[in-house]
Formats: structure tokens, C-alpha cells, sequence
């Protein structure tokens, strides 16, 4: 009887230390994925901070070329008044309003003025906002590794060719000259 008891003691000895030992590693296989898991989370949090700061850069760059965009509008727009009031038509304007009596010559040269003179935005900026926005599309579309990169580098040649082409339609318009 004893030699049975000690056998059967035995062996739920063995048993249990056993099972200690697969529940050890077990619960090291849990520890494992845990940290996994908290590694893989940190690389996408880092992930998102990175995708932030390109969209933070992003839309600095973007207001750099609004506000490059506004500068050239307002040199434009100051250009062709200097140029509409050198040119024969204000000044044929001007001529017919001091035939017809001084006080309307006033009235008569600042119409031709504002009539000739071009509001609003050029197509050069046109083009450049357009194709920033499309190339920085089609960048981030592109490139799958890194979308922040390519929306970058996408809207900086779609912007670079939207200029270009809009350039080409103010000077086939008149808006700009050669």
C-alpha cells in the first residue's frame, strides 16, 4: 500500500511540475506577444507622428506657394497698370474724355483703366494650385512605403508643370508678356 500511495504521489508530482512548466512558458509566450504587440503599436504611433509632421510640412509648403501666388498677382496687377496707362488705348481714352470737357476726362480714363485691367487669378497660379494638389495626390497614391515623401515630392513636379502650362496661357492670352 505504501509503495502504491508513493507511486501514484510520485507520478502527480511529476505531472504538476510538468505543467508548471508549460504554464511558465506559457505565460512567457504571453509576456512575449504582450511586448509584441506594445512594439507594434509604437512603430504605428510613430508611423502616424511621421505622416503629421508631412502634412504639417505639407500645408506650409502650401501656403509658401498661395502667398508666392498672391505676391505675383499683385505684381502683375501693378504692372499692367502701369502698362494700360502707357499704352494708346488710356491714353486715347484720356484724349476723348478732355475733348468732350475736363470733368469727365477723370471718370473717362480710370473706366478705360479698370476695364482693361485683368482681376482674379492668373492661369499660371491656376496651374500651380492644381497641379500641387494633383501630383500631391497622385505622390501619396503612388508611393506605398512612404505616401508623406511622395505626396511631397508629387506636388512639388505637378506644381512645377501646372506652373508651366499656366504660364503658357497668360502669354497666349496677354496677360503676361515675354
Amino acid at each position: 500500500m505504501k509503495s502504491l500511495f508513493l507511486t501514484g504521489a510520485f507520478s502527480v508530482l511529476l505531472l504538476t511540475s510538468c505543467n508548471k512548466d508549460e504554464k511558465l512558458q506559457t505565460t512567457t509566450s504571453l509576456e512575449q506577444q504582450k511586448l509584441d504587440y506594445q512594439a507594434r503599436q509604437i512603430d504605428l504611433e510613430k508611423q502616424k507622428l511621421a505622416i503629421e509632421k508631412e502634412k504639417i510640412n505639407f500645408e506650409k509648403q502650401k501656403d509658401s506657394l498661395n502667398k508666392v501666388a498672391e505676391e505675383k498677382a499683385k505684381k502683375t496687377q501693378v504692372k499692367e497698370r502701369v502698362v494700360y496707362r502707357n499704352s494708346p488705348r488710356s491714353s486715347s481714352a484720356s484724349y476723348a474724355g478732355t475733348s468732350s470737357g475736363s470733368s469727365s476726362s477723370g471718370t473717362s480714363s480710370s473706366t478705360g483703366t479698370t476695364a482693361t485691367q485683368k482681376k482674379g487669378w492668373s492661369s499660371a497660379a491656376k496651374g500651380t494650385v492644381i497641379g500641387t494638389v494633383g501630383g500631391a495626390a497622385a505622390g501619396a497614391i503612388i508611393s506605398k512605403k512612404n505616401p508623406g515623401l511622395g505626396a511631397v515630392i508629387g506636388g512639388i513636379a505637378g506644381g512645377a508643370t501646372g506652373y508651366t502650362i499656366g504660364r503658357a496661357e497668360d502669354r497666349k492670352s496677354g496677360r503676361v508678356q515675354k
